[in-house]
């Protein structure tokens, strides 16, 4: 039976924090700090044992790593399956099943495969198994939503160890691209066994850990796997636990029901400091946050002056500081710096309320308009900040909550005014290129654009598309003027990954935030 404690205590959210929260007229609800719990049934380092317990904001969608495309699931799955490249401590692209990669051709790369390296079931991974793999994900009848290898056409073995990936045109990313969703490998034989079904509720990879068993939100439970190529993970289990929110969250960990909590927003993590026990990482991200207008819909937005007085009239800075605690860096036009392609010469739209009034006065809006944003309600606090700081420009924004499963079902959905004129959105750009961040919403044919654009199309099969990085980088920062001066989105912000654990835990994370626990350790 669980025991729960009451009372608590800790930090409270003072006078100078809530002065933050209203710089500038800025009126932002300040959270309250749950009583956490404090040493109320909380396990010792010892009878926690060599487990590690990480908390995120939501549950895996599924088993199965070529039938999701988040995040969330893909932390998980990560600790499982293993990719063809991956991303080291320093972004670099590294090897992992794939030991060396070349373009043979103009639309052919080549990878050469490690040896010796077997599922969790003990059937070899060879070329077979990554043919397999990459075929399965592009079958229509997977109905994967993972886009990245879009290019690719077919697979073929040119030996046990060696893969050859054959793409309709050249993709100069395509190595970076299987670093995460597109390159994780499946057992053939495994899945011709138990088929898809079977295969989600009892995965087999060859990550550095094996399924154990899955309570849907309740708990994931992994263990280590002893013949990892790589070595056997320093913990011997390793669980996440899914916390829709910041105050369940914290809860288990100060009674010691989870080590780490991953996705904790800056304004929660901010007042745990001076909590006994509880330490906060901050780590440079890359995940940006942004906001997509409407231009395709009749209304004000199909107005360029009308977009562009919205990004006077939204202080990225004021609510970096006031809502974020300073912990995070504005991008200003949509590439986040760290990414291939950032143009450091683009600068930010100049904060001005009396341009952003004059803006919407000569698009035959001088009272203003009324609009929506539309958000998670996990980003409730900034979209609310959002709307206040329009409406000192005129701009009467409603903010519509939504639980972050139907916002997730609108915004792949095929409908591009699902979520209203605005919502507000954030990516990770996993594969350190400006490509990831602009792959679904810039060129006119692809799901979740909402500005039709010509200019835009062309710079973007050419950014895509071009063997030279110097001719990718120009179109880049094309874009980003175009971008800028179009203004089809309120660029944010990339915020910093922040991470509240125990004393327990030791890991260092990457850029992209990624949930891959195999170097992690506890203290025992």
């Amino acid at each position: 039976m669980e025991r729960i404690c009451e009372g608590g205590g800790g930090p409270r959210v003072g006078y100078s924090r809530r002065s933050a929260l209203r710089l500038g007229g800025l009126a932002v609800p300040a959270l309250v700090a749950p009583a956490l719990l404090t040493g109320c049934g909380a396990p010792s380092a010892a009878s926690a044992g060599n487990v590690l317990r990480v908390s995120q904001t939501g549950d895996p969608k599924t088993m199965d790593p070529h039938k999701q495309g988040d995040m969330t699931s893909m932390n998980a799955l990560i600790n499982m399956f293993d990719t063809l490249t991956t991303r080291g401590r320093d972004n670099s692209l590294q090897p992992r099943i794939a030991v060396s990669w070349k373009a043979v051709g103009p639309k052919v790369w080549r990878f050469e495969l490690r040896r010796g390296v077997t599922f969790h079931n003990g059937e070899p991974c060879d070329a077979e198994a990554v043919r397999f793999s990459i075929e399965r994900l592009l079958d229509p009848a997977t109905k994967s939503p993972i886009v990245e290898l879009r290019y690719v056409e077919r697979v073929t073995v040119a030996g046990r160890y060696t893969v050859d990936v054959h793409t309709s045109v050249h993709d100069p990313i395509l190595p970076a691209k299987l670093s995460l969703f597109g390159g994780v490998v499946v057992p053939p034989r495994y899945l011709a066994k138990v088929g898809d079904e079977g295969f989600a509720a009892h995965p087999v990879g060859t990550g550095p850990f094996t399924f154990r068993r899955w309570q849907r939100d309740h708990e994931l439970r992994l263990a280590a796997y002893d013949h990892h190529w790589q070595g056997r993970p320093h913990v011997d289990e390793l669980v996440f636990v899914p916390a829709p929110n910041s105050s369940s969250a914290l809860a288990a960990l100060q009674s010691g029901g989870v080590d780490i909590v991953a996705g904790m927003t800056p304004d929660a993590a901010q007042q745990l400091a001076g909590y006994p026990g509880v330490r906060i990482d901050h780590h440079t991200g890359i995940r940006t946050s942004y906001l997509s207008l409407d231009t395709l819909t009749e209304g004000p937005l199909r107005d360029r002056r009308v977009r562009q007085a919205l990004n006077h009239a939204v202080d990225v800075p004021l609510l970096i500081k006031a809502v974020l605690g300073g912990n995070a860096t504005e991008v200003p036009a949509m590439i986040p710096r760290g990414a291939f392609g950032f143009d450091k010469s683009v600068k930010p739209y100049a904060r001005s309320l009396a341009k952003a009034r004059a803006l919407l006065a000569g698009a035959g809006h001088p009272d203003g308009i009324s609009t929506s944003i539309t958000a998670s309600n996990l980003d409730a606090n900034v979209a609310e900040a959002i709307s206040g700081l329009l409406a000192r420009a005129g701009i009467r924004a409603k903010v519509n909550l939504l639980d972050p499963g139907t916002y997730s079902q609108r915004l792949t959905s095929s409908n591009h005014g699902a979520l209203g004129p605005m919502y507000l959105a954030a990516s990770t750009v996993w594969t350190m290129d400006g490509e990831s961040m602009l792959q679904s919403n810039v060129r006119s044919d692809r799901r979740q654009s909402r500005w039709h654009d010509k200019r835009a199309d062309r710079l973007v099969d050419r950014e895509e598309l071009s063997v030279d990085p110097a001719v990718r980088r120009r179109a880049f920062s094309e874009l980003q003027q175009l971008i800028k001066d179009e203004a089809p989105f309120v660029p944010l912000y990339q915020i910093d990954n922040i991470y509240v654990h125990n004393t327990r835990p030791s890991w260092t994370p990457g850029a992209a935030g990624v949930l891959d626990m195999a170097s992690a350790k506890v203290a025992v």
